[in-house]
């Protein structure tokens, strides 16, 4: 509810040339007009007065799509938006990276490797529609990434139990630890969500936004800040022994993260 995907594309350099020749054709055929009807009227000063009025804003207008055609040609206008064949070709050619460098893993078993196929090419096919309601896309990801965290829980929770082997504690432990984690971070998201959608309502009040904004400082560093406190209660151990476990987390963990959110991409495109 609190964010939009649509996507206003713009035309791409060769149609905007197109598009200011053919401005440009209409604006002489209607000098060529003018110039007929000057002619034709040769005897009556009131309307020759109108036409020249007439005619001298025909050539303001046909000298400025002539600076336009040659910024254009030029290539020294300001970015244009994305085209949406330019959106669709970078989405192939990303997923096919995806596919290349990040799924192709040596000794994944045959049956998971060709469902990745499968799913890599149903993505391809989806890209179009996606490019046409990305909005779509946004909700059926959004959707999907409750799995994703079902899943991403009691993997953390083994990370946990590897790094804390010699602690003895049981994996249902470690797995309280994770839930915890997980439902703390959702928590403070949810807080600096409300809070971006709060200053986006009063945006005209500059003390609001202000204390939005150290708001929405505060809660992002105090999510890290958190984390090792309860890591550094809960196990107690030493701070330069929590503080390495805590790097080693804060370094995996993401990687794994990445790999699920890659691979949820991936499905929801497969499967809109």
């Amino acid at each position: 509810m609190s964010s939009d995907w649509s996507i206003n594309f713009g035309a791409d350099s060769s149609s905007s040339k197109e598009a200011v020749n053919i401005a440009e054709k209409k604006v002489n055929d209607a000098l060529d007009t003018v110039e007929q009807a000057k002619l034709a009227n040769a005897n009556n000063p009131e309307l020759l007065a109108e036409l020249n009025k007439v005619q001298l804003n025909l050539t303001d207008d046909t000298e400025a799509l002539q600076d336009e055609a040659a910024t254009i040609e030029s290539g020294t206008s300001e970015p244009e938006k994305l085209t949406k064949a330019e959106v669709t070709s970078g989405l192939k050619q990303a997923i096919t990276e995806v596919d290349r460098d990040f799924l192709e893993i040596d000794g994944l078993p045959e049956g998971f490797t060709n469902w990745l196929d499968k799913e890599v090419a149903r993505a391809q096919d989806n890209i179009a529609r996606v490019s046409d309601d990305p909005n779509r896309f946004k909700k059926a990801f959004l959707g999907s990434l409750p799995s994703t965290l079902l899943i991403l829980v009691p993997l953390f929770a083994l990370m946990l139990w590897v790094i804390y082997l010699f602690k003895r504690r049981l994996y249902m432990e470690h797995l309280i630890v994770a839930l915890h984690s997980h439902a703390f971070i959702c928590f403070v998201l949810l807080l600096v969500t409300l809070l971006g959608d709060l200053q986006d309502w009063l945006t005209n009040n500059s003390l609001i936004d202000t204390l939005c904004n150290w708001t929405l400082v505060a809660l992002i560093l105090w999510i890290p800040i958190y984390l090792l406190l309860m890591q550094k209660r809960i196990y107690q151990q030493g701070w330069i022994i929590t503080l390495m476990k805590y790097w080693a987390l804060g370094i995996l963990y993401p990687v794994l993260l990445i790999f699920g959110a890659t691979l949820t991409a991936l499905y929801t495109l497969a499967e809109l």
